[in-house]
């Protein structure tokens, strides 16, 4: 059990650090409250009213977020093969080419279709 009291305190450290900045936010803050403060921030620019729905957004958000996350994972492979790269030896090289030619193959397929042209 004496393993875990050093992350037991920064637990709860970091959630006395965190109900302390809220609350101390909320008493030393200006009270004063008018429309703009209460406008979401838009960098400068006037937010334009939003469709009760919500609204649409374009499929190629989404897309273009599936792919960033799946090249994320692809580097997360990477990493724990870079560090035992000569641990594995041939094995770990053959399997790494094959993981980024498979993940290359992706790209190249959403390359060709157009997955990657911001209108």
């Amino acid at each position: 059990m004496e393993l875990y009291t050093p992350v037991l305190a920064l637990v709860v450290l970091a959630t006395l650090f965190a109900a302390g900045s809220v609350a101390m936010s909320a008493l030393v803050g200006p009270k004063r409250y008018n429309r703009a403060r209460l406008d979401s921030y838009e960098c400068g620019i006037e937010p334009t009213p939003q469709p009760v729905g919500g609204g649409r957004f374009p499929v190629k958000y989404y897309i273009t977020a599936m792919l960033f996350i799946v090249f994320d994972i692809e580097i997360i492979f990477l990493y724990p093969w870079a560090v035992h790269f000569d641990a594995m030896a041939l094995f770990g090289l053959v399997e790494m080419v094959v993981f980024i030619a498979t993940v290359f193959v992706a790209y190249a397929y959403v390359w060709r279709r157009g997955g990657l042209e911001w209108d």
